[in-house]
């Protein structure tokens, strides 16, 4: 039978302090009301009251930023004992974000124009160090944009930031709660949608008309692209290989779909 006590520590959310955090009740009011943008999630402690912190909640759910709530929050690692958070810590990102909405604009606004728009579209990716890669070559392929999920998502904090070495200033980010629904969304607009995967029977990326308005859809590190995101694909793609190994690194892989892209492009 469990005790109040371990249900308690079974609810605790624990955070390790990083660079992309913010704490405190009027820091994360102040982020709200200057920069909402930047930031990617909310946590609350679900039993403290204050107006503050109901002010802090509504306007999180009024700019469509992921809240969640939690029985106990604790920050961990070098100097998190000195941190005090009030029960309130914010996610923030090195870089503005773009709402989907906008970022579904420029895309059907190009297909409309005769150009031909690419997004790289990171399902679930974790490693932050991939991530901010992936947002580097993307940068220099000439992407038109980093389509990501919020959740279960490598931050876009200071660690994803080095990685892209000022990338990500320079292009467009997006980052969505239903990653699936939002394919549908540019389908419509004109998308066609590749999942990079390793299966036998994918078509080969060389042999893929990626001359197209194209999403291609990177998978997490271990477990690939979700079945309810593969479902939307209208094309699987692999990257033939020789040697021992039948896969490559998220960003790696990613990289070499990209600059495949450009080439056919500039063709």
């Amino acid at each position: 039978m469990k005790t109040k006590d371990s249900n308690h520590k079974a609810n605790e959310r624990k955070i390790r302090l990083s660079d992309d955090l913010l704490w405190g009740i009027h820091p994360v009011y102040e982020a709200l009301e200057q920069e909402a943008e930047r930031i990617s999630e909310i946590i609350v402690v679900k039993d403290r009251k204050g107006g503050k912190r109901e002010e802090i909640i509504e306007r999180a759910r009024a700019a469509g930023i992921k809240t969640s709530f939690v029985t106990s929050l604790r920050l961990t690692g070098e100097d998190a004992s000195q941190v005090r958070h009030q029960g309130v810590v914010a996610r923030i990102s090195q870089t503005k974000l773009l709402p989907f909405e906008e970022l579904l604009d420029k895309f059907t606004a190009l297909v409309a124009n005769g150009v031909n728009p690419r997004l790289i579209v990171l399902d679930s990716l974790q490693d932050p160090h991939n991530l901010g890669a992936i947002i580097r070559s993307a940068h220099a392929s000439g992407m038109n944009g980093v389509l990501l999920t919020r959740e279960r998502s490598a931050p876009l904090g200071g660690t994803a930031a080095k990685s892209a070495a000022g990338a990500m200033s320079h292009i467009d980010i997006c980052q969505v709660t239903n990653l699936a629904t939002s394919l549908q969304a540019l389908k419509k607009a004109g998308a066609w949608i590749f999942g990079a995967v390793k299966d036998a029977e994918a078509q080969s990326l060389y042999e893929a008309d990626l001359a197209v308005p194209a999403c291609v859809v990177v998978g997490s590190e271990g477990q690939g692209i979700r079945p309810l995101v593969r479902k939307q694909c209208d094309v699987l793609i692999s990257i033939p290989m020789e040697g021992q190994l039948d896969s490559l690194n998220s960003s790696v892989a990613a990289g070499v779909i990209m600059f495949e892209m450009s080439r056919q492009r500039n063709l």
